[in-house]
């Protein structure tokens, strides 16, 4: 599994900064999301057995689910984040 390494900010003017860092967050969020959704279509999380329980089942393993997506993205996840950070970024700077 890939490290994780912090994006140090381009620019040092405090508005900037916190651009970055909101740009950075959405898209730890955005692949976080994704990856939730991969799990789900793994099935991670559905159990079929004497203890499965009624239609909330399913609703709190979308929680377990998210919570493990985003665990994944701490840890370095599968590269997204910076995909979806640099086009972010790259995109502002057209502008």
């Amino acid at each position: 599994m890939t490290e994780f390494l912090p994006v140090q900010p381009r620019q040092q003017n405090q508005a900037a900064i916190t651009r970055e860092l909101s740009a950075r967050q959405a898209a730890e969020k955005l692949e976080a999301t994704f990856l939730a959704e991969m799990l789900k279509s793994a099935g991670f999380g559905e159990q079929d057995n004497s203890f499965s329980g009624s239609a909330g089942e399913d609703q709190f393993a979308s929680f377990q689910r998210m919570a493990m997506a985003e665990q994944m993205v701490k840890k370095g996840g599968i590269g997204l984040a910076e995909a979806f950070y640099e086009s972010m970024v790259e995109k502002r700077d057209d502008n």
